[in-house]
């Protein structure tokens, strides 16, 4: 017998309309990224006292790190967030699902930063002092950036950026309302925490109120959720965290970007906290 003839019947082309509609909410979301960028900047503006900074009010932190949050995380997100608009119908709107998936995933970092506020508080409070610069806070630091180095190597970072990653592929399943949304937004975050928590403990260490730090993480989380190269991302960080702890262990002032506490500009930034 001859070869049965196999015919592969093309997908049709998507519309001009539905490729609109898909890229506007990416669109509208590296807007907020943008501008959360901005305000940070402009809220955060000769702050930086780093390491081991004064967050302030329970007020002012928590709003502060949730801009931080839209500012540093959306971008890498953007995948996910544009594989949910596409697996759901369009009567609920790509805008729209897009909006209420990236409150939940921002609800779940804002509740990761509440309960980072409350360790640091309570860290202070059984032992005060103990962590300033002078004292053992140099030591404090450079633990947990090597902390954050070596999780950045584990089988528990690589599952949960693996699962990261994996949903950049995976839709809504055709679920519509902000219900499904904001779950999956919070499910999405659940993942992007479990990979990225280090690294955010790393920021604190190295000054939680300094935009060049925050680039930095932003760039290495971004790296890490994007690019194909997993196995280098992830040994590039850990050297380069490791590389950071060495320096604010031995030689504080020659890390470029550091405000060492102590200095002009940590003091300067100090008296603009009060």
């Amino acid at each position: 017998m001859g070869a049965q003839a196999r015919v592969r019947i093309a997908p049709a082309p998507a519309s001009p309309a539905s490729v609109a509609a898909a890229q506007w909410p990416i669109a509208a979301l590296l807007a907020v990224a943008a501008a959360a960028w901005v305000a940070t900047a402009v809220r955060m503006a000769g702050m930086d006292a780093g390491p081991g900074t004064d967050p302030g009010s329970l007020g002012f932190y928590i709003s502060s790190w949730t801009v931080m949050m839209a500012a540093m995380m959306l971008p890498s997100a953007a995948p996910a967030v544009l594989a949910f608009g596409d697996g759901i119908s369009r009567r609920g709107g790509h805008l729209t699902a897009t909006a209420w998936f990236a409150a939940g995933y921002l609800a779940l970092w804002a509740v990761s930063g509440l309960v980072g506020y409350g360790l640091l508080e309570a860290g202070r409070s059984l032992a005060p002092g103990a962590f300033a610069w002078d004292r053992a806070g140099r030591w404090v630091a450079a633990s947990v950036l090597v902390l954050a180095a070596a999780y950045e190597l584990t089988p528990a970072k690589r599952a949960c950026l693996t699962r990261c990653r994996g949903q950049r592929a995976r839709g809504a399943g055709g679920r519509n309302g902000p219900g499904p949304a904001v779950r999956g937004g919070v499910g999405y975050g659940g993942w992007c925490l479990g990979c990225c928590w280090a690294m955010m403990a790393a920021l604190f260490a190295l000054g939680a109120m300094s935009l060049v730090w925050m680039a930095l993480i932003t760039v290495l989380v971004g790296a890490q959720k994007l690019l194909p190269w997993t196995r280098a991302t992830l040994i590039g960080s850990a050297v380069l965290l490791l590389a950071l702890a060495v320096g604010l262990a031995l030689a504080a002032s020659s890390v470029p970007g550091l405000a060492v506490p102590g200095g002009p500009s940590a003091m300067h930034a100090m008296m603009s906290m009060h």
